[in-house]
């Protein structure tokens, strides 16, 4: 019969089943090891890229910025640079007429939507209607620019001219205008809206719901003072981000809004945004170095600025108002 201490000595003896786990655990250490060295690669390519974005705007707009004061640049209320005025206050009145009209149309509607989906909705019909809706972010800008100038634009004018028939107010809608270019842009920031929305609503915990029933709540109770409240932080970085996504479009609102740099508030009339006035810049015959050429880095760094802006105004938001549950 074996000793004790003969036992305990061959128990100690590592055998081939015990050197597999090591060799596995250093595989392991390995491939996560890969996978880290990837994702800051990954990482760092994205920040790289937007550095030299931004170093390639303020490179080229500098000679423009030698020429033209800044304060003429910011405060001027003409924009002609073939006429030596150089005020981007109508290009920026003309993106924040389109933006806020895509925002009055792209909001209720979205946000009605995501919370229908979310709270309403029965699974079958969330699974038929929700890939439908994602549809439409598929679909190319030109096509809704197209649809504008051939649909939206001739029915609003169609219904001013009834309007002014009807009532003896006379509206006039130019042809091109801006509230065409909301409406399309509108429906392409729509799909961002309705999915960011309705996750973050699924995401309120099923708890809250429950409590609120127990204490007596309806259906619409429920989701108007406890759901959507509870879920604002989420709703507003959609709503924001959607607007930063309109104020970055381009071929819808340069087929639909026109060309023509004009200070107004009137949607009713035609403009031209930061972003078709680039492409219709680059698009002529302007001769590279020359000063015209640098206002279209000059334009494309105030519409950075104004992006940007918006991304920390939804990160003020989300840090004020986020709420966490267990």
């Amino acid at each position: 019969m074996p000793s004790a201490s003969t036992s305990s000595a061959s128990a100690k003896v590592p055998g081939p089943e015990a050197a597999e786990p090591t060799v596995d655990k250093s595989k392991r250490w390995l491939w996560e090891r890969a996978i880290h060295v990837a994702l800051a690669l990954c990482a760092f390519v994205s920040v790289a890229t937007t550095i030299g974005i931004v170093a390639i705007l303020v490179v080229e707009a500098g000679p423009f910025f030698l020429e033209v004061p800044i304060t003429a640049f910011l405060f001027d209320t003409k924009w002609s640079p073939r006429l030596d005025h150089y005020g981007v206050l109508e290009l920026f009145a003309g993106t924040l007429l389109v933006t806020v009209g895509a925002a009055a149309v792209a909001i209720p509607i979205g946000l009605g939507a995501a919370v229908y989906l979310s709270e309403y909705a029965k699974p079958a019909v969330r699974e038929v209607v929700k890939p439908l809706l994602e549809v439409l972010a598929g679909i190319p800008s030109v096509v809704y620019g197209w649809v504008a100038l051939t649909v939206v634009s001739p029915a609003i004018r169609g219904f001013a001219k009834w309007w002014s028939e009807a009532t003896g107010w006379e509206v006039v809608v130019e042809g091109f205008n801006a509230i065409s270019a909301s409406v399309v842009v509108g429906f392409m920031i729509l799909p961002m809206v309705v999915s960011l929305s309705e996750d973050v609503l699924r995401a309120v915990p099923r708890s809250l719901r429950e409590a609120a029933f127990a204490l007596g709540a309806t259906k619409f109770d429920v989701t108007a003072k406890v759901v959507v409240p509870a879920a604002f932080s989420g709703i507003m970085a959609s709503f924001l981000l959607a607007v930063a996504r309109a104020i970055g479009e381009t071929m819808a609102v340069t087929l639909a809004a026109g060309e023509r740099p004009n200070l107004t508030l009137n949607p009713l009339e035609g403009v031209q945004t930061m972003t078709a006035y680039i492409v219709s810049t680059t698009q002529g015959d302007t001769e590279t170095g020359s000063l015209e050429y640098s206002t279209v880095f000059a334009v494309g760094l105030a519409l950075f600025f104004c992006t940007m802006a918006i991304n920390l105004l939804a990160q003020w938001i989300l840090e004020r108002t986020r709420e966490s549950y267990e």
